[in-house]
């Protein structure tokens, strides 16, 4: 700990509070949270009315270590980070240094900037009027406003910022930006073609950089920007940023969390590389996705019950999976459609769900794994709908000598993903050779590898080609 000497001298000057340098910045916050009472009341004192007023909007003063920008010539800096980390209040603090001036009308560095969310209700309620988005970040007097007809938030130095959506990669074909700050990235649907057509935007005045605040999440795109040489980054678990959290949170989550994958990757904030002996890796299921569904020859639904309803009771799997089965077997492909899955439900509800999902795909037959409900499953089932085209299944073998076959059409690209499973893919990339890695049960990747038996795996082993006789 400095003596108090260094104290003195690295605590910011009252007389120019707002040029406060980045050394001083860097250290203000804590020396004065270790000064004396007597010290802390003399500072507050000397720092004058002007001072009080401005030090709270002051960021650098009191920012975390993650939540300031690395040094040198970067082009993107991605804050990585977990829930409450801190990320949001860095990005819209950093958006703030890049258009404000040394005063209110003052031009910045930047005066067009792009923020770029999973849709445009996320960058108006997150970024914008969010608790740690830039509106509550600014001072009165540098207060920008918003202009919801465009999008916009305009600054009374004329810089102005403008919404994008995550889910319309196009809509940045055409504006041009100086900066652009970039929310979760990780969790986009459609995060490389977003990123692509923002770097072609970022084409205005001497060095545009983005900011990328993200709860990490192993897939390609963030995997594909960390690696690139213009690349910094910062990291932060949920722990760094306790004085701001309520302590029931943090006991909740780590009690529920802490030595898990979810945990590792949601509070930790680190980017997890795939399970050891993975059966579905992250480059399978990047390569798995797709844009486009065919029309297909067989739709079924697959169920995976739970005998145990309520909230802490195992999910119910149900997923959608649809196939093209011209030709021989090794011909066939299919398409995942859906993840239908319901949490804590009881018997009726998940039939229901199930039922809805064959209905909205027009699904052939429903299947279902009976080891564990038996016959009250079917009965279930045809309670809510009699002429259901149900299949019970048995399971004679573990789930990871079923899953490997599954797997292994994924090895040859023969299954496609449609957007929007997240939570199926999840578990998948935690599926071993030694056994499921998650908490609790593997109830989607169940549902999915019961699906695939039945349209993929099963026909194929019954399929004979005509012998020919030769005479």
């Amino acid at each position: 700990m400095p003596n108090k000497s260094d104290e003195k001298q690295a605590l910011p000057r009252a007389d120019m509070p707002w040029t406060l340098t980045a050394p001083d910045l860097r250290s203000g916050a804590a020396l004065l949270a270790c000064a004396s009472v007597a010290e802390r009341e003399r500072f507050l004192s000397e720092i004058g009315e002007g001072g009080l007023c401005a030090l709270p909007f002051l960021f650098e003063f009191w920012a975390l270590p993650h939540q300031l920008p690395p040094e040198g010539d970067w082009r993107a800096w991605v804050i990585l980070g977990g829930r409450g980390a801190g990320k949001t209040r860095a990005g819209a603090e950093w958006v703030r240094a890049q258009v404000e001036g040394s005063r209110p009308l003052d031009a910045g560095r930047a005066r067009r900037v792009a923020l770029v969310g999973e849709t445009y209700d996320q960058v108006r309620d997150v970024m914008v009027f969010g608790d740690s988005g830039i509106l509550a970040c600014s001072p009165p007097d540098r207060r920008p406003s918003w202009k919801a007809s465009e999008r916009k938030l305009i600054w009374p130095n004329g810089a102005e910022a403008q919404a994008f959506s995550a889910q319309d990669p196009e809509g940045l074909r055409g504006p041009q930006f100086d900066a652009a700050w970039v929310d979760e990235l990780a969790k986009w649907k459609k995060a490389g073609e977003t990123w692509d057509m923002l770097q072609f935007a970022l084409r205005l005045g001497e060095r545009p950089q983005v900011c990328v605040t993200t709860t990490p999440r192993n897939v390609k795109p963030l995997k594909d920007l960390l690696a690139a040489p213009s690349t910094v980054q910062t990291h932060a678990p949920t722990e760094a940023n306790r004085a701001n959290l309520a302590e029931s949170f943090l006991e909740e989550v780590r009690a529920r969390y802490a030595g898990t994958r979810l945990g590792r990757q949601e509070l930790d904030g680190v980017l997890l590389a795939d399970a050891e002996g993975a059966l579905w890796t992250a480059e399978m299921l990047d390569r798995a996705r797709t844009s486009r569904v065919p029309e297909l020859d067989r739709v079924v639904v697959a169920l995976d019950p739970s005998v145990s309803g309520g909230a802490s009771g195992d999910a119910c799997g149900i997923v959608v999976v649809g196939a093209q089965m011209q030709g021989p077997p090794q011909d066939w492909r299919a398409w995942v459609l859906a993840d239908r899955t319901v949490q804590g439900a009881g018997p009726t509800t998940w039939a229901k769900a199930a039922i809805a999902a064959m209905d909205a795909f027009g699904a052939e037959r429903l299947v279902a794994e009976v080891n564990q409900g038996g016959q009250l499953v079917e009965e279930v089932l045809r309670q809510v709908d009699p002429l259901v085209p149900f299949k019970a299944v048995h399971a004679a073998r573990g789930k990871v000598a079923r899953a490997e076959p599954v797997a292994a059409l994924y090895e040859q690209e023969r299954v496609r993903h449609v957007a929007g499973l997240t939570a199926l893919e999840e578990q998948m990339g935690q599926m071993t050779a030694r056994g499921y890695e998650g908490q609790g049960s593997p109830d989607r990747v169940d549902a999915l590898v019961w699906a695939l038996h039945e349209l993929m795996i099963a026909p194929a082993a019954a399929y004979r080609r005509p012998r020919v006789r030769v005479l």
